[in-house]
């Protein structure tokens, strides 16, 4: 009887540890970690500031043209300008979307500096130290490649096509050699403008994603008015050209998808 006893005794502890090791295996598939599925298909809006920073191909002049030497020691330089917008768009399914977008781009300030010879004698008659102030609105019509989620991560790739509205504002010319003063007024303009874009969404919602970008910004061509001296004769109109302005731009935003 103490034998079978015994053996009673063991067979309850090995059942009694199956039993536990079962529950301890279903414990685990219970705690595995749950990532939430990123919405497919239907309406968003989206919503961003970023900042910028701008180059400029060349400035063009009529009077760069009618001989001589005009030889740019600072070529020209805009700074930092901080720009927001907002746009609404269509998710197609987990990886395709496209969206149009607007926005205004403050004013960057612009400085530039050249020396001129009329006669290309080699002797330098004079120089301009031009400045002004240069401000866009951006539209865009855009497409997004989304690359796949991970812990809630979704990196992704897009381009964009439109227009923008280019201002100049407050230009001046300034001759310290000569003394001579120039300005122009502003004349906006509207040129063809395109972008190419990466970034990381931030999933931390079914409906809501926060996303930190960049943007590759082609902007077109901008000018002024006629620049006239500072008492208002001129004898050729002469505006300046702003040639080739792209961006490259830091943007942080966020997406709100229509469930």
């Amino acid at each position: 009887m103490i034998r079978i006893a015994k053996a009673l005794l063991a067979g309850g502890v090995a059942v009694v540890a199956m039993a536990g090791q079962s529950q301890a295996a279903d414990m685990v598939q219970i705690v595995e970690p749950y990532v939430e599925p990123v919405p497919i298909g239907g309406l968003y809006l989206r919503g961003f500031v970023g900042a910028s920073n701008q180059q400029l191909g060349n400035l063009d002049n009529a009077l760069f043209h009618v001989g001589g030497i005009v030889q740019f020691t600072e070529k020209g330089n805009f700074d930092a300008a901080p720009f927001f917008g907002g746009g609404v768009g269509w998710r197609f399914n987990d990886w395709f979307r496209i969206d149009v977008t607007a926005e205004y781009r403050a004013s960057a300030d612009f400085s530039a500096f050249d020396r001129y010879d009329f006669n290309s004698d080699g002797i330098w008659d004079g120089t301009n130290d031009y400045s002004g102030r240069k401000s866009e609105a951006l539209f865009l019509a855009n497409v997004f490649l989304d690359l796949g989620t991970w812990n809630a991560l979704t990196p992704y790739v897009g381009a964009g096509i439109g227009t923008s509205r280019n201002t100049i504002t407050g230009f001046t010319d300034i001759n310290a050699v000569t003394g001579a003063i120039a300005y122009a007024d502003a004349a906006p303009n509207w040129d063809l403008a395109w972008a190419l874009y990466a970034g990381m969404a931030w999933n931390i919602a079914p409906a809501f994603a926060i996303e930190l970008g960049y943007r590759y910004a082609d902007l077109g061509d901008a000018q002024t008015g006629d620049l006239v001296g500072f008492n208002g004769a001129n004898t050729v109109y002469n505006p300046m050209y702003f040639n080739d302005i792209t961006s490259h731009d830091v943007m942080l935003g966020f997406r709100y998808s229509f469930l």
